[in-house]
């Protein structure tokens, strides 16, 4: 199918086991120009994921055979590609748990199909742009915290020597508050530099973001300014001056 000027013709893997929802998924993408491939379980998407290479996934939680946060381990595990979740409960726990299972983003049924649509291009859009950050960053210093270390150009964290495993959005999530140590970046500035967002309507993305953080470095290296946003905080007794490599 033609797309418009510009545009790629990008392959979306819809796992997805309501049949109605998955079909509409499906035509709602197309009418976008892009190719739509539509798996019922987990199994059967991470067989297909390795098989089309997807440019983005679309994963619901709840899957028959495997569930959605298994797959999205697997295939992320054998290649980078966008996830977006998709869960019928609204509970933070459960939503950084898939975040953490290596999802981008996350969205809660029901949702609309343009709200939908936004996010998949706000995805595409940041793996263009990561290109572009990870070429920028080639000649970057590392970010030398003590205890903590963060290496733009390898894109490796490391806490008390060892290494951290990230996604690639709390990468660039951690990399981004860190580059300007105790002061409080807002959850739309944070949107927009990670996120490639301009909608505050996504706000929430970055709060699971930061929780799934503290999880993996700790409850103290990211502060909360309540009605504001985050701010990093370096380890205590490091100096807050990045270093050479």
């Amino acid at each position: 199918m033609s797309t418009t000027a510009g545009q790629e013709n990008y392959t979306v893997l819809v796992v997805e086991d309501e049949p109605t929802l998955a079909t509409a998924i499906a035509q709602r993408l197309a009418a976008e120009g892009w190719t739509a491939r539509v798996c019922a379980d987990g199994q059967s998407a991470v067989q297909t994921a390795a098989q089309i290479k997807p440019d983005l996934v679309i994963m619901d939680i709840m899957l028959p055979v495997m569930d959605g946060l298994e797959a999205t381990r697997r295939i992320t595990a054998a290649r980078p590609v966008p996830v977006l979740i998709l869960t019928a409960r609204d509970d933070e726990s459960d939503k950084v748990i898939g975040l953490g299972a290596g999802a981008d983003d996350y969205m809660t049924k029901p949702f609309s199909m343009r709200e939908l649509i936004a996010r998949c291009k706000a995805l595409l859009r940041r793996v263009e742009r990561a290109k572009i950050i990870a070429k920028n960053s080639e000649n970057e210093k590392v970010l030398d915290y003590g205890d903590l270390v963060i290496d733009p150009t390898q894109r490796i964290v490391t806490l008390h020597g060892e290494e951290v495993h990230l996604t690639p959005t709390e990468f660039d999530l951690l990399a981004t508050l860190a580059r300007k140590p105790k002061t409080v970046l807002s959850r739309e500035t944070l949107l927009e530099e990670v996120w490639d967002w301009v909608d505050a309507s996504g706000t929430r993305t970055v709060d699971s973001h930061v929780k799934a953080l503290r999880h993996k470095l700790g409850p103290e290296m990211i502060r909360t300014v309540h009605g504001v946003g985050y701010a990093f905080e370096p380890p205590e007794g490091a100096s807050a001056r990045p270093s050479a490599k």
